[in-house]
């Protein structure tokens, strides 16, 4: 039912952390789809043995957007996930996310509340606080170890489930304009009607954000990317901030937001809130 596309570039303890929270906690049946980009330090060796898992080999280091267009080729469902390999998925939120795209024909892309996008600006702030005081100290000494990242995890929420359950509890389905970037759900006719991630883009999920809402504007049928504030991930942000990759074999191609949005960037996400 869903193809849960990823890509990668190493990050071995993440990339298991990452699928075994997939294992645990998507009752739906679902095939992942892996984009590697040259992993040198057994993900690709990793994946390989995973029997619900369709590893794709890049030859050399293809930008976000690329590899995304390249998973929806070879997907074999109709929701695609669009997921960071540094996210935690929490209990439930497959059947969550399905009803609520059941629930509203015009609702065909959406997202989740993560420890990036929340429903308040003063919300994300404290909980962006709180991670950076527990991020930073335990990977100077420990690194990005699985051990190291368990831990982060722990002190963050105790138990990440159950701090995902009071937020269903509180918020449900409920929706507000607005997404994040590293997990994006989308029926896969939505993204052949609208075209498929922009290429040129690094920044591609505002890119993405700001075709699907213009094309909202004049289309009664689609709904601006929603973000269903009762379903939470967690999400290791910046976790290889200081890692040198090798450039994007692409990058000659690429152009920034302003070069292709000029200032209708700021009037489309007027609406977003957190």
């Amino acid at each position: 039912m869903l193809s849960i596309i990823t890509s990668v570039y190493n990050q071995r303890a993440m990339n298991e952390l990452f699928y075994s929270s997939l294992c645990r906690h998507t009752k739906s049946d679902f095939e992942l789809i892996v984009i590697d980009n040259g992993s040198t330090d057994g993900s690709r060796e990793y994946f390989l043995s995973k029997p619900n898992v369709k590893l794709i080999q890049n030859k050399g280091n293809f930008n976000y957007p690329y590899c995304q267009n390249i998973g929806i080729e070879h997907a074999k469902n109709d929701i695609l996930c669009f997921f960071n390999n540094d996210i935690l998925v929490t209990q439930n939120w497959d059947k969550y996310i399905l009803q609520a795209l059941d629930e509203d024909s015009r609702l065909q892309i959406l997202s989740v509340s993560t420890n990036d996008h929340l429903e308040s600006k003063s919300r994300l702030k404290t909980l962006s606080r709180k991670w950076k005081r527990i991020k930073y100290p335990i990977q100077m000494v420990f690194g990005n170890s699985k051990f190291s990242l368990k831990l982060m995890c722990k002190l963050m929420y105790g138990n990440l489930n159950h701090f995902a359950d009071k937020r269903y509890k509180t918020f449900g389905l409920k929706r507000i304009e607005g997404y994040s970037g590293s997990a994006i759900i989308a029926k896969k006719r939505l993204m052949y009607d609208i075209g498929k991630w922009d290429e040129q883009i690094q920044s591609a999920d505002f890119d993405l954000f700001n075709k699907v809402k213009k094309n909202s504007l004049v289309n009664n049928n689609i709904c601006p990317i929603q973000m269903v504030l009762g379903v939470y991930f967690h999400h290791f942000q910046r976790l290889t901030v200081k890692t040198k990759y090798p450039p994007f074999v692409n990058r000659h191609t690429m152009i920034n937001l302003v070069e292709k949005w000029g200032n209708e960037t700021s009037e489309l996400r007027k609406d977003i809130v957190g």
